[in-house]
């Protein structure tokens, strides 16, 4: 089952008096299943806030098709399933936070007793305020309540841009657990975030959109690792040419590398060490960071839009 599912989504905007005009989707594929944490990424400019206007029914496509937990993005039926947090957050300024929800409840048909709607601030971290007037929340204080805001009604899909964003460290870990949570209740994320170590660590997959494309798609592990190497730390002692024998090289802190086909030569390599009396500690399979990769596809992106610029 899919929570998300665009086939060849194309979003073109016209210029004025129909002059000219901008491409901001170029034939986007994505399949995102249901259960998912999926990070969507990309430069500025690439199409990612259109493409969740066009999920979300804000926007219709120019060609192609989405759909959203099965049904039609505008069907109210199927947005009142949705959690949204957008990125540029408005709050009644004189309403309190569970006014706010309180008026969200009603609109997409669903109950929310005041017990639940307080039980809600408190787990986004902003009960204490729950009475006053956001017109004098700070900004972390205003995205907890759009935080909370996306959980009503305990949406099946919740997606979310720069959740994180104007909260500190530790507010930052509160809104990681919460958002386990949400995956653990068997709920779909889709993060569109331009931090991309919190993308890093709540994401299992990821799509990169450049220039209108997804370019790179799939799960993180396996875009991040570049081929069959590992980092390997032993205890020290371990006998260095029984280590170099089986394949290890040194590396940087006392750690030593290993480069192989696969599993099956890492380990037949290890068992060649452990037998010579190597004690290992740590193996870490080694791999670039989302940064890294996000700078390859954009390059890679850009390249092929000039391929395609040339006559």
């Amino acid at each position: 089952m899919l929570a998300i599912e665009a086939t060849g989504l194309a979003k073109r905007y016209a210029g004025l008096w129909g002059r000219g005009g901008q491409d901001a989707l170029r034939g986007v594929d994505l399949a995102v299943p249901r259960g998912a944490a999926f990070g969507l990424i990309g430069p500025n400019g690439a199409g990612k806030t259109t493409f969740v206007k066009a999920l979300l029914g804000v926007v219709r496509p120019s060609a192609g098709s989405i759909r959203l937990l099965g049904g039609d993005p505008e069907d109210p039926r199927v947005r009142a399933r949705v959690g949204y947090l957008p990125e540029r957050l408005r709050l009644a300024a004189a309403w309190n936070p569970v006014e706010i929800l309180e008026s969200v409840a009603r609109l997409k048909g669903v109950r929310l007793p005041r017990a639940k709607a307080l039980a809600l601030l408190e787990e986004v971290g902003i009960a204490h305020a729950a009475k006053r007037r956001t017109g004098g929340f700070s900004k972390g204080m205003r995205q907890r309540v759009g935080l909370a805001v996306a959980l009503v009604g305990d949406p099946e899909l919740l997606v979310l841009d720069e959740p994180t964003d104007g909260l500190d460290p530790l507010g930052r870990v509160e809104v990681r657990n919460l958002l386990g949570r949400a995956l653990a209740r068997g709920a779909t994320l889709l993060l569109n975030s331009h931090l991309l170590a919190e993308t890093e660590r709540i994401c299992g997959r990821i799509g990169i959109l450049v220039a209108g494309r997804i370019v790179r798609e799939g799960p993180l592990q396996a875009l991040t690792t570049t081929h069959a190497e590992w980092r390997v730390r032993f205890a020290p002692g371990a006998p260095e040419e029984a280590l170099a024998s089986a394949g290890f090289t040194p590396g940087a802190g006392g750690a030593h590398r290993f480069t192989g086909d696969g599993p099956a030569t890492l380990n037949a390599a290890l068992d060649r060490a452990r037998a010579a009396g190597a004690l290992l500690l740590e193996l870490q399979a080694d791999g670039r960071d989302l940064e890294e990769v996000l700078t390859a596809a954009v390059a890679d992106g850009a390249a092929a839009s000039s391929a395609e610029a040339v006559p």
